[in-house]
């Protein structure tokens, strides 16, 4: 058991760049929702949150890529060789 805690404690990942996304989404969430909602049992939480993404996606907004793709893939290249040189 004592492994399995400490297996929780780990930090997420920061390199994940879906969890910005997530992690935006959640905030937005318990900002709007959750932080001043007054909840009579554990039963209403959920019907919150799926109301809340039922709103959420009536008006969805495009993901708008502002990344240089020169400098995406000038980085993969520098990365590639900092591995190499390490093996």
């Amino acid at each position: 058991m004592a492994s399995q805690a400490s297996a929780l404690d780990l930090p997420s990942p920061t390199s994940c760049s879906w969890l910005n996304a997530v992690k935006g989404f959640f905030a937005k969430l318990t900002r709007r929702r959750l932080k001043y909602g007054v909840f009579q049992s554990v039963v209403d939480l959920p019907g919150t949150i799926n109301r809340f993404i039922k709103e959420h996606n009536q008006k969805p907004k495009p993901f708008i890529w502002r990344a240089d793709p020169d400098a995406i893939i000038a980085a993969v290249k520098r990365g590639r060789q900092a591995l190499e040189s390490i093996h």
